[in-house]
């Protein structure tokens, strides 16, 4: 049975400047007719999932309104076995919560949040195209917590244009402070397709590679010291509250994904779903398929991502599974990248700064 589930929610109620996911604005009937789809999607993989995790992405899930958000969740629990949920996570932006929809997803089984406040200042929120203020990440924060959550994780953003050290270090000590079970802080990318790509590409936008790597330490020291635990190159828990879902994606686990442009790894195979919400819901409701892509991943793949993810994580990579990569992994130690214990290596904190560099090494 598959254990994992992802579920695509395209829809944004504004398209910020450097994000790459798939997502679109929202009209009612073109919503309407994704929910009808993604239910019918669920029923047909129903046999073969019991999932222990299941995480809302996006775009912005928390962009459905109430009464849409309501037939979502009344379909899941009529179509799914949610018997051995231990983790439902829904992703949220701070402009989008409200008491109503914290109660309707707290009473519906949803026990974590993955809220996206980026920042605690106004005018780096502004530079990336945020639609909330500090005051409504820290209101809606509050609110979370009223409708009974107590598993709530903040995504912060370094490497910002303009972002001095100063406004980083306000921001950790904001975030700390208001004492979350988890805590995500990412490096920006400039992706393509991006405003931030196209603006970087003009030279308008500069990346400042030393001021990120101090970010990136400061973050260490602030969040390791205020008792959490950094689990994951970008991630950090506090009392065990790992997010379980990425954990079983990072550790190699098999992972359904619905909606459009979501992927799946299950038994070996990957496929993705159609990336255009109007052609994914109506192939979805003619019965017809709604992937764009397949391949059969072999097994010496499988071990290569296992390994580059695992790696990642404080679980590191034991000496057993490690052994076709061992002489690279010698010269990652001699350069200070990786370091061993009695059966595993594990990335060193320069390791974590180059972590795309000692992936490499497996692929």
């Amino acid at each position: 049975m598959i254990e994992h589930l992802y579920i695509h929610i395209p829809f944004c109620p504004n398209i910020c400047p450097y994000c790459a996911f798939y997502k679109e604005t929202a009209g009612r009937d073109r919503v309407e007719l994704f929910i009808e789809a993604l239910l019918l999607e669920a029923q047909f993989h129903a046999s073969e999932l019991l999932p222990k995790t299941i995480f809302f992405g996006g775009g912005t899930p928390s962009a459905l309104s109430f009464s849409q958000m309501e037939r979502l969740l009344d379909g899941l629990h009529h179509t799914l076995n949610l018997s051995a949920i231990e983790e439902w996570t829904i992703e949220m932006n701070p402009a989008t919560v409200s008491s109503d929809k914290a109660k309707l997803l707290y009473e519906a089984g949803v026990n974590r949040i993955s809220m996206g406040v980026q920042s605690w200042d106004d005018a780096v929120l502004k530079t990336l195209g945020r639609m909330h203020s500090s005051q409504k990440g820290e209101e809606s924060f509050y609110l979370l917590r009223e409708a009974g959550f107590r598993n709530i994780s903040i995504d912060l953003i370094f490497g910002i244009p303009y972002q001095s050290l100063n406004s980083w270090r306000n921001t950790l000590e904001k975030t700390v402070l208001l004492a979350p079970e988890h805590l995500s802080a990412y490096g920006l990318t400039y992706e393509e397709g991006t405003d931030f790509f196209r603006q970087r590409s003009r030279g308008v936008m500069k990346e400042n590679n030393d001021l990120e790597a101090e970010q990136f330490e400061l973050a260490d020291a602030i969040l390791e010291s205020s008792g959490y635990e950094h689990y994951e190159i970008s991630n950090y828990a506090k009392n065990h509250h790992e997010s379980k879902h990425n954990l079983a994606y990072w550790l190699g686990s098999d992972y359904l994904g619905l909606g459009p442009s979501a992927f799946s790894t299950v038994r070996g195979e990957r496929w993705r779903n159609i990336a255009e919400t109007g052609l994914y819901s109506s192939s979805t409701i003619e019965g017809k398929t709604a992937r764009d892509f397949e391949e059969k991943l072999s097994l010496s793949l499988l071990a290569s991502e296992r390994a580059a993810f695992g790696l990642r994580t404080n679980q590191g990579l034991d000496f057993e599974k490690a052994h076709p990569w061992h002489q690279a992994m010698v010269e990652m130690e001699q350069h200070g990248l990786l370091y061993r214990t009695q059966d595993r290596w594990l990335l060193t904190k320069k390791g974590f700064l180059l972590a795309d560099t000692v992936g490499e090494i497996f692929f």
